[in-house]
Formats: structure tokens, sequence, C-alpha cells
């Protein structure tokens, strides 16, 4: 029995393959829950700040600052823990966009407005669930507040769409159409 034991522990440790153990190894040296948190950090604050240019051109400054916020939002856990919520569930609502785009590339014409308009609400309302949903796995107390309430704010949201959708489509129907002359208004040669 103890010989079975010991195959079954290795055929699951050799099964994961080179990749999976590489990445194993990765995540136990930290490398995803530091370095990639900390490079990205460093590079979002570096990028905002060259951009902004508030210290003009002077890079040296701008990296001092990036490093330092980077580090300095690293030295407890909640960013790897939050990065660990937030980008499984970004993935995931990433692929869901994808089929979507997909299914209605191959049904629906993709010059349509309308069309654009309902698949960008689509991917806002992704976005909306990926942050609530994270926010709610870290402990914040607006992820609980939206899972209890998110009936009424969608409900809130559609009854704003349809009105605006009214106002938008009743224009005013009294107005002269282009081109149009009224017959005291032409001058005939």
């Amino acid at each position: 029995m103890f010989k079975e034991m010991i195959f079954l522990e290795t055929a699951s440790i050799s099964s994961s393959g080179a990749i999976g153990n590489l990445l194993t190894k990765l995540a136990e040296a930290g490398f995803f829950s530091y370095l990639i948190p900390f490079l990205l950090i460093f590079a979002l604050v570096f990028g905002i700040l060259v951009k902004v240019k508030i210290f003009k051109e002077n890079k040296m400054v701008n990296g001092i600052i990036a490093l330092s916020v980077a580090l300095m939002s690293l030295q407890f856990d909640f960013v790897p823990t939050f990065f660990s919520q937030i980008f499984p569930r970004l993935g995931i609502g990433l692929a869901i966009v994808l089929v979507v785009l997909i299914l209605a590339g191959l049904f629906i014409d993709p010059d349509n407005k309308a069309i654009n308009y309902v698949l960008l609400g689509i991917a806002a309302v992704i976005v909306g669930a990926v942050i609530i949903q994270s926010a709610g796995a870290v402990g914040w107390q607006s992820g609980e507040w939206w899972s209890n309430n998110w009936e009424v704010i969608m409900g809130s949201i559609v009854l704003v769409v349809i009105v605006a959708l009214v106002v938008a489509g009743s224009g005013n129907k009294n107005q002269t159409p282009k081109g149009y002359a009224p017959f005291y208004a032409r001058q005939d040669p």
C-alpha cells in the first residue's frame, strides 16, 4: 500500500509537467505575489508621472517616486491578495467578452452603432461584476453592499437607459427639413 501511495504522489507531481513545476516554484519564491505586482505598480505610476509631466522631463524623480510607491504598496499583504483576487476574475470576464464579440460578429452587422453600444454595456457590466466580486473577496464592505443591492442598481440603470432612449428618439418633429424652403422664400430668376 505504501508503494502505491508513493507512486500516486509521484504521478501527481510529474503530471503537472515542467511548466507546472516551474510555475509552482515561481509562486513559492513570491514571483506572483511580490515581483509581478511590484513591476505593475511601478510601471503604472512611472507611466502616469511621465505622461502628466509634473516634474517636467526629470525621469530620475519620476523613477524614485514610482519605486517608492511600488515598494510601499507591497509592505503589507493587501496588494498581493487583491491582485490574486481580481486578475483571475478579469481573465474570466475577458473570456466572456470575447465569446460575446465572436457571436455578435457572426450574426450582427458590425457597422451598426446600436450594437456597439450594447456590446459596450455588456463589457461595462462584466467589468463592474469583476470589481465588485473582487472587492467582496478582499473584505471591503462595499462588495457586500453591492451584492445585497445589485437588483436595485441594475433596475435603476435600465430605467435611466430607457428614459434616455425615449428622450433621444422623440426629437422635435416640427423642424423644417434640410433643403426645404417655403414658397415665399424662393427667388425666381
